[in-house]
């Protein structure tokens, strides 16, 4: 079932805005401003994730395991569907190098695909189809607004979709004539139509073997 469908529009964003949250808590956790070659040395040599916005770093939080079962699927489900096609599905050791008007930003998204993919050596790539992102408590009012800001700017993106680890609800943003359109999916017999890559996502699929648990309440930061 689909609940809403291209219920508004966004266009490529060209905001120059850094989430406030993420650039105050990496200030406080590395107030030196490091470059991108900096932050790509350490990051090689780190047994910590870190993301990079415009100067700044700051950790990933670990994962709950409803989120990587998650994830899994939807790399797997990737992966069969895109056999024998120029795209790759790649996992959440993979970088993104996004070019903002004025500074570079880097994030690892749950699964990204690839089609036109960065050489070998590099650790990140620049032209992502599709990033998909689970959402938690935690992650969701970063990856629904600084981290969507940043994505929607890529120019091969064809789609950005965000998955609920707590219920089944999915959001894919689609590239449009004019911008990006939203569309959302709930329950689990909803069909995602991905009719740029010829395929289809079902809910039942992304969604194979996860058991709900809200997660408990927690403080606003």
């Amino acid at each position: 079932m689909t609940l809403t469908r291209q219920v508004h529009a966004f266009k490529h964003v060209e905001s120059a805005s850094v989430g406030a949250y993420a650039i105050n808590m990496s200030a406080a956790l590395n107030p030196r401003h490091i470059t991108v070659e900096e932050y790509l040395a350490a990051e090689s040599a780190s047994p910590v994730k870190r993301e990079y916005l415009g100067g700044f770093v700051y950790a990933m939080a670990g994962a709950k395991n409803a989120h990587n079962l998650i994830a899994s699927n939807v790399l797997g489900m990737l992966h069969a569907r895109l056999r024998g096609t120029p795209c790759r599905p790649y996992n959440s050791d993979t970088k993104v190098r996004i070019q903002m008007p004025n500074h570079v930003r880097m994030y690892y998204p749950d699964v990204s695909v690839i089609c036109e993919s960065n050489p070998p050596g590099d650790t990140f790539q620049d032209r992502p189809v599709l990033v998909v992102e689970v959402l938690s408590r935690r992650t969701r009012r970063i990856d629904e607004s600084e981290k969507r800001e940043a994505y929607l700017t890529i120019p091969t993106l064809v789609g950005y979709l965000l998955i609920d680890q707590d219920c089944p609800a999915v959001t894919l943003y689609r590239c449009a004539e004019h911008g990006f359109v939203d569309e959302v999916y709930i329950q689990m017999e909803a069909i995602i139509p991905l009719a740029e890559f010829r395929f289809e996502l079902p809910l039942a699929e992304i969604y194979e073997g996860v058991e709900f648990l809200p997660e408990p309440e927690e403080e606003e930061l």
